[in-house]
């Protein structure tokens, strides 16, 4: 089997851990002896085993004199210091591993080759960069916290086919179908937080959780600059996982008081990478909406497109670009956006 082969299965093993890794990212691990995998294993959740590890502790005693003659994969750079768990190098080293083939470098300025340069120093064969675009994209979100510095964004809205995100009268009219809503939900289990504006709250009073998927619920967030939410909103749940943005005084758990330079976006994000926020979902409404896309603060857009007709009301927000890609989700279409 060729190296690619291997690679695709780490990055299948890696997936398994979307939404509950970080601020780590989503490693796979394979290992091979002669054609046959002897071990494999992924990073499960934040503070466990990384999926070296995983993947050595996976090998069955029988096997464990194959290791110096094996091929460790997996799909991004080991790590090479200590941190919730000791440095997967210094095991790999431990254990004689042949050769390690890596899909890309680790961005962490802790890491960033320093790990390879260990196996290397080792006397560990090593190859990297193997289906390296692949392997960045999976971890898109770690990659941009240490590259871009600040969260992935996804911007995220339901608009009818005739191109309204609602009416203009304040009353909430669905607009994705049932399965859509779900699929949502799920999407929120896999990012860190979710976002809001000023409007959306008071007149939605959203809940912003995964209550139609298992999983954990994201951080939620919104602005208040002028204090109008009341406690009968569900943001005003001081037990809830909730950041509110304000330049006010206010004593309230879920109160965020910043500066009034801080509370545009870009400060807000700023304030969110420090925080190790990776993702952020962007909801809505219209305004905000708008402006991330004017500050070309997006990565990502997904829009479901109902079956139903406004005729009049909000209109949607532009992208002005074609969409990635298109599929059909029942009576609904969704088509992804990439800002490349």
């Amino acid at each position: 089997m060729s190296h690619e082969f291997y690679m695709r299965r780490c990055f299948e093993l890696a997936l398994k851990g979307l939404g509950k890794t970080s601020p780590n990212p989503m490693v796979g691990s394979v290992i091979v002896h002669e054609n046959r995998i002897i071990g494999e294993g992924y990073h499960e959740i934040y503070g466990s085993h990384h999926g070296e590890i995983s993947a050595l502790n996976s090998i069955k005693e029988d096997d464990l004199p194959l290791l110096p003659e094996s091929t460790l994969y997996v799909n991004l750079e080991p790590c090479c210091y200590k941190g919730n768990t000791p440095p997967c190098a210094d095991r790999l080293i431990k254990e004689k591993i042949k050769k390690v083939v890596v899909g890309c470098l680790d961005p962490n300025p802790k890491i960033a080759g320093k790990g390879l340069a260990m196996l290397e120093a080792a006397g560990i064969d090593v190859i990297e960069k193997v289906l390296e675009e692949e392997a960045f994209e999976l971890n898109r979100r770690f990659m941009f916290h240490h590259t871009v510095k600040r969260p992935f964004i996804i911007l995220k809205w339901a608009e009818t086919s005739d191109g309204f995100i609602a009416r203009d009268d304040d009353q909430q009219n669905w607009i994705s179908n049932a399965l859509s809503k779900r699929i949502s939900h799920k999407w929120r289990t896999e990012e860190d937080a979710i976002m809001v504006g000023t409007n959306t709250v008071l007149i939605d009073n959203p809940q912003l959780n995964a209550r139609m998927w298992k999983g954990d619920n994201p951080l939620r967030i919104s602005i208040d600059k002028e204090l109008k939410f009341g406690e009968a909103l569900h943001f005003m749940q001081e037990d809830s996982n909730t950041i509110i943005f304000t330049s006010k005084d206010i004593e309230h758990k879920n109160y965020r008081k910043i500066s009034e330079d801080e509370i545009g976006l870009t400060g807000i994000l700023t304030i969110l990478w420090e925080e190790k926020i990776h993702s952020l979902i962007v909801e809505g409404g219209k305004q905000l909406l708008s402006s991330f896309i004017e500050q070309n603060l997006w990565d990502e857009a997904r829009i479901f497109v109902g079956d139903k007709s406004f005729y009049n009301g909000i209109k949607a927000p532009s992208l002005q670009i074609s969409p990635n890609k298109e599929s059909k989700i029942g009576d609904n279409i969704l088509r992804i956006y990439r800002n490349l």
